[in-house]
């Protein structure tokens, strides 16, 4: 802006405030520069990934016009922004993002919003000046006390209905909310749980059919199934369309082909992400169920973290790297002490048939079998399975 703006003598004071305002709104480099800010001195908002910052970014854009509005026209916080505060403060109460570190992050804008101004006009009047830290002063403690109550009530509302905070915790778990392993750790506590860690995260479906949207009771009933008596860490269910999500613990995986065959259901199981990737378990899970071929899902066999990544590299969008997935598909098969096993493996996928590959490798036939037997033990994975050998195949060749 020229330096015409600074000469406030000459210039009526609401105009030069209602400029800067124009000037500021439609500068995006201040928004950017508002959650630049926030991300890097707030701890909270440091580790949240990228799903979360538009978000952040649409919050800071909206107060920053607020908050012009309100130094232009020395006016004050009306009931629409109130409930918005409230809104905002209830969602972080469900999400578990602490109400300290929001509150922190609204300091930190108002710090600067403060900069921004005062590089623009350099000479604004005192009289502006103090509008300026009066208007932040009184918002920021209005909006400190709704924000307060608000996250309080939420929280208390949450604590009293516990299965759907439950429910709402993996929701959020879902979709990325929560900022890091510590914000989960006190959400849980506050719950009165302790979650599953390591985790087996379940998305499953019944088989066939138009699969309408499924009832909460179902993933209620399968969560039941799986249950382990007197076990002292808490698992969770809840819905997403056709499909139940559950968090579980790691070593039930070893039960839910057999409960999942038994209801005419099909599933993938991951286990291999941390819990503040339980966003990204849920999105290799249900993309595998998305592309995965009929003949991968085997009555009683779920698909693994193994199966979501060969879908996800086969779809173009991997989500690891080439080396890590055939660790995953070929587990020991890739150490030197199994070099034999992984030649047979090879051989069999290559010639395509047992009796070829022996006579390949100058092998008794009954000895290449014992090798294909012993790969399926070790692997979990049959070379004579089409949709296994598949994978066993991309494994061996991505590792090359």
């Amino acid at each position: 802006m020229s330096n015409k703006t600074g000469e406030a003598a000459a210039q009526n004071p609401a105009d030069i405030r209602e400029r800067i305002r124009q000037e500021m709104v439609a500068d995006p480099r201040v928004v950017e520069a508002i959650v630049a800010a926030v991300h890097e001195q707030v701890p909270v908002y440091a580790a949240l990934d990228d799903s979360r910052l538009p978000e952040v970014r649409a919050i800071a854009a909206w107060g920053l016009e607020r908050l012009l509005h309100l130094w232009a026209s020395d006016g004050t916080l009306g009931p629409a922004d109130l409930r918005r505060f409230r809104g905002i403060a209830a969602a972080r109460a469900a999400d578990g993002r602490p109400v300290q570190a929001v509150l922190r992050a609204y300091r930190v804008a108002g710090t600067v919003l403060t900069d921004e101004i005062a590089a623009r006009a350099p000479r604004l009047t005192a009289a502006d000046a103090f509008a300026l830290a009066r208007m932040l002063l009184t918002t920021l403690d209005t909006l400190s006390e709704e924000m307060a109550t608000a996250y309080a009530a939420t929280d208390e509302d949450l604590a009293g209905d516990h299965d759907r905070a439950l429910r709402l915790l993996l929701d959020d778990l879902i979709a990325g909310r929560h900022a890091s392993v510590g914000a989960l750790t006190d959400r849980s506590a506050r719950l009165g749980i302790q979650l599953p860690d390591p985790y087996c995260l379940l998305v499953a479906e019944p088989v066939g059919g138009d699969r309408p949207d499924m009832a909460h009771d179902a993933a209620t009933g399968l969560l039941d199934a799986l249950a382990v008596p007197g076990d002292e860490v808490t698992s969770l269910a809840t819905v997403r369309g056709s499909r139940a999500v559950l968090l579980l613990p790691a070593g039930v995986l070893a039960r839910v082909g057999a409960v999942l065959g038994g209801r005419s259901w099909r599933g993938c199981a991951i286990t291999g992400e941390s819990l503040d990737r339980v966003a990204v378990a849920h999105r290799l899970a249900a993309d595998a169920l998305d592309t995965a071929p009929g003949h991968a899902h085997r009555p009683g066999r779920v698909l693994t973290d193994a199966d979501a990544h060969v879908l996800a590299l086969l779809a173009g969008h991997p989500v690891a790297a080439p080396d890590h997935i055939a660790r995953l598909v070929l587990g020991p098969l890739i150490d030197a002490g199994q070099r034999h096993l992984l030649e047979a493996l090879t051989a069999y996928i290559d010639t395509g048939s047992a009796n070829a590959a022996a006579r390949a490798l100058h092998l008794h036939a009954q000895s290449l079998r014992y090798r294909l037997r012993r790969i399926h033990e070790l692997t979990s994975r049959d070379p004579r399975d089409p949709w296994q050998r598949l994978t066993l195949d991309i494994a061996r060749t991505i590792r090359l």
